[in-house]
């Protein structure tokens, strides 16, 4: 498929949407805010029915935070927002009722507490692994005293830095036409991600991921897949990844596009770091260049049946009158 382009606007107007965020300057906030997003994803994983690859964990862009959506909850429904607007997770209950957390700096085991007392005066119940995945050490909630910072300058550009990366990844998995998972956010690496799959079945995936059983990478990894996203790390200000699995001869060496895209050893994947887009001429086609071409190494050196997985998100658009189904 040929690159696709849609300009939101001037070269200028796109650049001033992404912001700057050194992760020297928030590594503290950011730490904290992670342990917090593995408390609010745990409810998910509590309560949503398993969807393959664990999809039904992650939590979700929205234009005020992150969301887990609505989580199934006996004959009815909640749903809990990180509100980094007005900087508070509110919990909803399908039956009228809600209460909110302030997020300020205070302790994980602080935050665990209040969360959990709110969710017991709206009658939820939960019932999971009290202490982080895919992080060591991996400190149990109600005991963590170490993570206890909150910047919210820092938080709110971070979920504006989402958002930018939400909308151009959300446009790159409008072409695929195969399976591919929403865009969304994995609390266990703290990580924005979008993955494509060729359709065949995967080799057994190692695992090894901290305090993380062998057995849940492999329900994540066990059809072939191309994934991408951004990860507040990796670079100055973060960076985006990709990587394939199984990697495929001639992945590593395969031409990418833009410059200060490389293929790093150390993590088996491809970067770029997210400054390297936001003072690019444009933000969107440099990060869509990126998606791409990374895509195109998967895909290309792993034999995919690229004509039957990708087409033109706009073949209606451009032939049949602008009213869509509805």
């Amino acid at each position: 498929m040929s690159l696709q382009h849609s300009p939101s606007g001037s070269d200028t107007s796109n650049r001033t949407a992404w912001p700057s965020l050194r992760v020297a300057d928030w590594t503290q906030t950011r730490d904290t805010l992670h342990m917090w997003t593995q408390i609010v994803g745990k409810l998910r994983l509590a309560h949503a029915p398993l969807v393959n690859h664990w999809w039904q964990v992650a939590l979700y862009v929205t234009p005020r935070g992150l969301t887990t959506s609505a989580v199934p909850y006996g004959d009815g429904a909640f749903d809990a927002e990180f509100d980094f607007v007005e900087h508070r997770l509110v919990i909803r209950s399908s039956d009228g009722a809600s209460r909110e957390v302030a997020l300020k700096p205070v302790s994980v085991a602080t935050f665990y507490t209040r969360t959990m007392r709110a969710l017991r005066e709206l009658g939820i119940e939960a019932s999971f692994q009290r202490r982080p995945n895919e992080v060591e050490p991996s400190i149990p909630f109600a005991d963590d005293e170490q993570h206890c910072s909150y910047d919210a300058t820092a938080a709110h550009l971070f979920w504006r830095q989402l958002l930018q990366a939400n909308r151009v990844l959300g446009r790159f998995r409008a072409e695929f036409t195969g399976k591919v998972s929403p865009v969304h956010f994995f609390w266990g690496a703290m990580d924005l991600a979008c993955t494509r799959f060729s359709g065949r079945a995967a080799p057994p995936h190692p695992g090894g991921a901290p305090n993380c059983g062998d057995w849940v990478m492999e329900e994540g990894y066990s059809r072939e897949l191309s994934s991408c996203g951004f990860w507040p790390g990796g670079g100055d200000e973060g960076a985006f990844y990709s990587y394939a699995y199984p990697e495929p001869d001639g992945f590593a060496t395969h031409p990418v596009r833009p410059d200060g895209a490389y293929y790093s050893t150390e993590n088996g994947q491809f970067l770029l770091p997210y400054e390297a887009v936001r003072t690019a001429r444009d933000p969107d086609h440099a990060l869509t260049e990126f998606l791409h071409t990374t895509y195109e190494a998967a895909a290309e050196h792993g034999d995919w049946d690229r004509a039957a997985l990708e087409n033109d998100p706009l073949r209606w658009g451009r032939t049949a009158p602008r009213e869509g189904p509805g």
